[in-house]
């Protein structure tokens, strides 16, 4: 995966600053539990669903620090077994995240949330 740089949109880059609000937690940190959450439901995103019209740019080594080849691993596995190729794991890196973060939103309303999703994610 040659990404540098994500784009979210719009949508998510709104529910960002309001779970910043809500938790103290940065947009890159958010991002991270955002795309485990997404792990977690079977369906696969699809891509169309989050277009690339947001203003937030996120720099892929801010994003996944020095973890980076461990979120490549896990997006591999479940391209994998969601039956997606090479070519897709940028779009599904992105759907992901962008699915992820809208799911945060609806679950996440203070640090104590994440206490309890961080149990269930495991």
């Amino acid at each position: 995966m040659n990404m540098t740089r994500l784009r979210v949109c719009e949508e998510a880059d709104m529910r960002l600053r309001h779970l910043k609000a809500r938790t103290g937690l940065t947009p890159n940190i958010l991002c991270r539990l955002g795309f485990a959450l997404s792990l977690k439901d079977p369906t696969p995103p699809n891509p169309a669903d989050y277009p690339e019209d947001g203003p937030r740019e996120i720099n892929r080594f801010t994003l996944t620090g020095r973890w980076g080849s461990f979120f490549v691993a896990l997006l591999k596995e479940r391209c994998a077994r969601d039956g997606f190729g090479a070519d897709d794991y940028e779009d599904q890196f992105r759907a992901h995240i962008n699915r992820g973060v809208l799911q945060l939103y609806k679950q996440v309303h203070s640090l104590e949330d994440l206490d309890r999703l961080v149990n269930i994610v495991r």
